[in-house]
């Protein structure tokens, strides 16, 4: 698998690269970042994966996050992969910001066309992971992952769903249940088609209850003045079921915040820590 640099700058001592690559899952051409701290150049490091939201591609956490400063005194890389395949021009995919491109929902779907190409489960946590951690100096050992929105809601997925892997899972404003809210019942039935019995393996709060969690605490924080709080996001939804699973939860409601990268950078660094501290 060949890996194509598109640009590298040097950052707080280490590098924070953007990449691209010919991808199997989704059938065409793939960008994503990664920064690594200065401590990489003495050995693997922990590595995080960060899923980004809707509209967005791996440019918005690079540049308006202000992750790095934090992650090179803590010695660990971050990888920033795009949300969606692109370039591939299924009929309708550029229609809405909320389905198609830009807006994969970290799902494989099942449903034509959508089915060759819209595989961002399968292609973050097997393939991407792969070259990530076979084609940089990190530790595949010591992964974790976090996201926003969208992205939060895939996190949350791909670390309940595979915690051997994810040893840590955190989320800013995540869509804790897209089986039950507008922007996932969407995504879903178009990706996975109307059994609602195959959307079950996409909602953080039903995949909770089904499977627990037994690493550390699962860190969410969500702005009280998101503008999508009461009709999209909904975490008093995982809160129940993440009492009901006895799964360790800290849940951080943060006044006056909305659903931007300015809350997002506000608290990015207690959620390197966090991770940190347990990779």
């Amino acid at each position: 698998m060949t890996l194509q640099t598109i640009s590298q700058n040097k950052c707080f001592g280490g590098k924070q690269g953007v990449y691209s690559h010919e991808s199997a899952e989704t059938g065409c051409t793939m960008r994503f970042g990664v920064f690594l701290p200065p401590a990489a150049e003495q050995g693997p490091v922990p590595v995080l994966f960060w899923l980004s939201g809707l509209t967005c591609t791996e440019d918005n956490f690079i540049v308006k996050a202000g992750a790095q400063r934090i992650a090179a005194e803590l010695g660990i890389a971050i990888v920033a992969p795009d949300t969606s395949p692109r370039g591939l021009n299924y009929p309708g995919d550029a229609d809405s910001y909320d389905f198609g491109v830009g807006a994969g929902f970290y799902v494989d779907a099942t449903q034509a066309p959508w089915s060759t190409g819209y595989r961002m489960y399968s292609y973050i946590t097997k393939e991407l992971f792969k070259l990530v951690t076979s084609s940089f100096s990190v530790e595949a050992e010591r992964a974790g992952i976090f996201g926003h929105s969208m992205g939060g809601h895939g996190a949350l997925v791909m670390g309940l769903r595979n915690p051997d892997q994810f040893k840590t899972v955190s989320a800013f404003s995540p869509i804790v249940s897209p089986t039950r809210c507008p922007w996932g019942e969407k995504a879903l039935a178009g990706y996975l088609g109307d059994s609602r019995d195959a959307w079950a393996d996409y909602d953080a709060s039903l995949l909770v209850r089904k499977h627990g969690w037994s690493g550390p605490a699962l860190l969410v924080d969500q702005g009280v003045s998101d503008q999508f709080l009461e009709t999209q996001l909904k975490p008093e939804l995982f809160v129940a079921a993440c009492a009901e699973a006895k799964a360790p939860l800290n849940l951080r409601m943060q006044p006056g915040y909305d659903h931007s990268y300015f809350f997002i950078s506000s608290f990015i660094e207690d959620h390197l820590r966090h991770h940190a501290a347990h990779l």
